[in-house]
């Protein structure tokens, strides 16, 4: 069975200090080299609480990015920073318009994400402790639907890539280049964050796209099912041997808001049967998340659910003893064993963060460890 650890999603609340530096950077005042040196000691100093609260794996809190996603599209070589018609919609709040359009043919050398990851390694190593530093990257899926994000995007890609068999094959050979470059700096674990399959459990989405292409919501869910399946497991089955690679599913979190509703049950198999991930690290705060049936699903006894029943959106804190009894609940479907326990997303996916103080992060965060201790010893 794959090893459980205290960790978290991945993202962390910008410290004022680094808000201003990234603020003072767009407005040309400070160079990329302050910038940087402000960035190192903000990581350093979440390490360091990072530690100290107990966990095992630890991130840089994703403090070089300004979105968990785009960023890491820009690093591909082919890739364009531009804005798009609008932002990203969200429950009662929308997005900037930053986006990732494709220019040329893709590659991954040279991203910038190894050199973040090898600062961060280097000063986990030197604390001495018995932490591993992993990293977080968005899926492959989650990728191309950036790329066919509206008609101009499809467009432009269309005259890149006529044919899809040559885009898949460039994906693949883009992800995994950066992967073994990760590898190779010395990570062990990769966490890719996906919020496509958040968007096919919505049936409100489905329903529009399925308008947009003449289908019914059930055809295209299955057929978005199978080409997020395919263009993920392309990457996940051809990592470097060794490397444990995680998932986690999002139904979208921005500013505490959310962009998608609906249980896992309509892509249970594909997802947690098919998909070639070990631990799956889920949403599950709230009614929009459905119930624990799908996680029966999980058939791999190797593979881990790792529940998110703590919200990272708010800062009240949740019951301890209304936690540990949904806990109960779900190992009627996947044994104790196969169950774990953490946020249901990062704290600060995109720069802004959510409607929390740095405080209240650490206290939610103690909430998850409190609760592991109890319920697993």
């Amino acid at each position: 069975m794959t090893k459980k650890y205290f960790e978290h999603v991945g993202s962390f609340l910008r410290p004022e200090e680094l808000q201003e530096a990234r603020a003072a950077f767009e407005a040309g005042k400070i160079s990329s080299e302050e910038l940087t040196a402000v960035e190192d000691q903000a990581i350093k100093n979440l390490v360091d609480k990072q530690i100290a609260a107990g966990l095992e794996k630890v991130t840089d809190g994703e403090f070089r990015r300004a979105y968990w996603h785009l960023d890491f599209f820009w690093g591909f070589g082919g890739i364009d920073h531009v804005q798009a018609a609008e932002g990203y919609h969200f429950h009662g709040e929308t997005t900037k318009a930053d986006s990732a359009l494709i220019a040329g043919k893709i590659t991954g050398d040279n991203h910038p994400f190894v050199s973040a990851y090898q600062f961060l390694k280097a000063y986990v190593d030197e604390k001495g402790a018995n932490v591993e530093a992993k990293t977080t990257i968005p899926a492959p899926s989650q990728f191309y639907f950036e790329l066919i994000r509206d008609a101009e995007h499809v467009t432009k890609l269309n005259e890149i890539y006529p044919d899809f068999e040559e885009l898949r094959a460039d994906i693949k050979a883009a992800y995994l280049t950066v992967v073994d470059d990760l590898v190779k700096a010395g990570l062990q674990t990769l966490q890719v964050d996906d919020c496509t399959w958040g968007v096919l459990v919505d049936d409100n989405f489905l329903t529009m796209w399925g308008g947009l292409q003449g289908k019914t919501k059930d055809e295209v869910r299955d057929e978005l099912a199978q080409l997020f399946l395919t263009l993920n497991n392309d990457v996940y089955e051809n990592v470097p041997e060794g490397l444990l690679v995680n998932t986690h599913v999002c139904r979208g979190n921005y500013h505490s808001t959310w962009a998608s509703s609906g249980g896992y049950n309509p892509i249970a198999k594909e997802l947690f049967g098919d998909e070639a991930a070990k631990t799956y690290f889920l949403e599950f705060d709230n009614e929009r998340s459905g119930g624990f049936e799908p996680l029966a699903e999980f058939k791999d006894p190797d593979k881990v659910a790792v529940l998110g029943l703590i919200t990272s959106k708010f800062a009240d804190l949740e019951d301890k003893e209304a936690v540990i009894a949904r806990l109960k609940e779900a190992s009627q479907y996947l044994s104790l064993d196969q169950l774990w326990l953490s946020t249901q997303c990062g704290f600060a996916s995109t720069e802004e963060g959510n409607i929390l103080t740095e405080e209240d992060q650490w206290k939610k965060l103690a909430l998850v460890k409190e609760i592991i201790d109890e319920v697993w010893g």
